[in-house]
């Protein structure tokens, strides 16, 4: 049989539970995308700016190492590619936020403090989507990084040495 028609019905035969790896895949590594653009987009500028104010050292090079590993660590969550290489820049980017942002405005990631007529007005997030993230990071690590992930292709074998 054809090498590449081979490895793509490796791909679909996947046990069903291997599978729960792909929504995981998709919201962890499109909510990375999605945080290093909106820092990329706003000025990673204003991002040293907020991280000079929290007294981190370095605030240019960090905000734009973390633009990096939000965008690239995202892209490579969401392809399934070298997850357990890219979740570890990803969950100090993960820890740093909760300890120097989240923790002191408690779990709730939402606050409703108030509704009016021009909507709803919401108080600062805790730590809770970020410990959802990082669930999620150790989640792909431990099981797997599922089918139609691009680790998949590079191996050329039907299921990864973690899975």
């Amino acid at each position: 049989m054809n090498p590449l028609i081979e490895r793509c019905s490796q791909l679909f035969s996947a046990p069903r539970q291997h599978w729960a790896a792909l929504p995981l895949r998709l919201i962890v590594g499109f909510g990375f995308m999605q945080h290093g653009y909106a820092k990329l987009a706003r000025g990673p500028d204003d991002f040293a700016n907020i991280l000079h104010a929290l007294g981190m050292p370095f605030p240019d090079l960090l905000a734009w190492a973390t633009v990096a590993i939000e965008l690239l660590g995202g892209l490579a969550v969401l392809l399934g590619a070298l997850i357990p290489l890219v979740s570890i820049p990803m969950a100090v980017v993960l820890l740093v936020a909760i300890f120097t942002v989240h923790l002191p405005n408690g779990f709730s990631s939402i606050k409703l403090q108030s509704v009016t007529v021009a909507g709803a007005h919401f108080g600062q997030p805790g730590y809770e989507t970020d410990l959802l993230y990082l669930a999620g990071l150790i989640a792909l690590v431990l099981g797997g990084s599922g089918p139609l992930a691009i680790d998949r292709l590079w191996l050329g074998r039907s299921a990864q040495s973690n899975e």
